[in-house]
């Protein structure tokens, strides 16, 4: 699964991890977070991040 950093701090969604602070499992793909998913480190919406090439 693809991961994506958050292009104002740079903390990055692992879908691996997920954000279990957030309520989001382990495995569970970014397109499938919710609409009103925030970064957990600078609360910016899922449009602030961006695909991370590997």
């Amino acid at each position: 699964m693809k991961k994506y950093i958050c292009t104002a701090c740079e903390w990055v969604y692992d879908p691996a991890v997920g954000d279990p602070d957030g309520g989001i499992a382990p495995g569970t793909p970014f397109e499938d977070l919710p609409e009103d998913w925030v970064c957990p480190v600078c609360g910016l919406g899922k449009d602030a991040f961006e695909e991370v090439s590997e």
